[in-house]
């Protein structure tokens, strides 16, 4: 039987299934509008920085008598290492003239770059999991942040696949072991437990990783579009952050 404050976790956990498989359904057969549905998840997992992570970080290290430099190093640490990967990741397939260089496709590459995806995925569970360690509050906006976030994991993961020339179905498995990943890494948090002071580091650090997420806008705003465009995609990532914010203060 599963454990009472584990119940709360894995049913939200399971919303990412539903956040993954659709984003992967929509990199297959919608993408012309997956730069809107984006836009608005930008705004939704900023809001969820501001209006509740950070506020929740202050909070749980001044109740502790916690140094809140602590979860804010682990923040900026977060931040600069994602970030630092992706643009390394991007400088090896561009030019000093900044033109593209042909990408090496390889069916294997895709497997592996979907492999890293799902283990992402699997620690967005465990976030979740010891997101309501520190409290369901806290729990369910981190899930929110989750969900949102996921829907891009599934394009990803499709994505990675396709572009490396592996087989639909191939790609969907893929997804469908991102899709479940969630499930396994909240599940896993039944057999641990953190101190008030690493959870407030963790957290610190987990909304580093949302930060970079939020802020790294080429997946939703990119060259070339219309100023109409622009502006319709601005508007919906305010759109998510006001979400955020309705959503933030109906669950304290």
């Amino acid at each position: 039987m599963i454990h009472a404050y584990l119940a709360t976790p894995l049913a939200l956990s399971g919303g990412a299934i539903v956040s993954t498989l659709t984003g992967g359904l929509f990199a297959l057969r919608l993408r012309a509008r997956l730069p809107i549905i984006l836009a608005f998840t930008t705004g939704v997992v900023l809001g969820i920085v501001a209006f509740d992570l950070l506020p929740e970080v202050f909070q749980l290290a001044h109740g502790h008598d916690l140094d809140d430099i602590r979860p804010m190093t682990g923040l900026v640490a977060a931040f600069l290492v994602f970030r630092a990967s992706e643009e390394l990741l991007l400088a090896r397939t561009t030019t000093k003239a900044g033109v593209r260089r042909k990408r090496r496709l390889h069916p294997r590459a895709g497997v592996l770059s979907a492999w890293a995806l799902i283990g992402h995925s699997t620690l967005d569970g465990v976030s979740i999991g010891l997101a309501f360690q520190i409290s369901a509050g806290v729990g369910v906006v981190v899930a929110i942040a989750v969900i949102a976030h996921d829907f891009a994991d599934g394009i990803n993961t499709v994505s990675v696949m396709i572009a490396h020339r592996n087989q639909l179905r191939h790609a969907a498995l893929m997804l469908v072991a991102d899709a479940i990943a969630p499930v396994v890494g909240a599940l896993s948090t039944r057999f641990f437990r953190f101190p008030p002071d690493l959870l407030a580091l963790f957290l610190g650090f987990f909304a580093g990783f949302l930060l970079h997420v939020a802020t790294s806008a080429s997946h939703a705003i990119v060259p070339g579009q219309s100023r109409h465009r622009v502006a319709q995609l601005i508007g919906m990532t305010t759109a998510g952050a006001a979400f955020a914010f309705a959503v933030t203060r109906l669950t304290r």
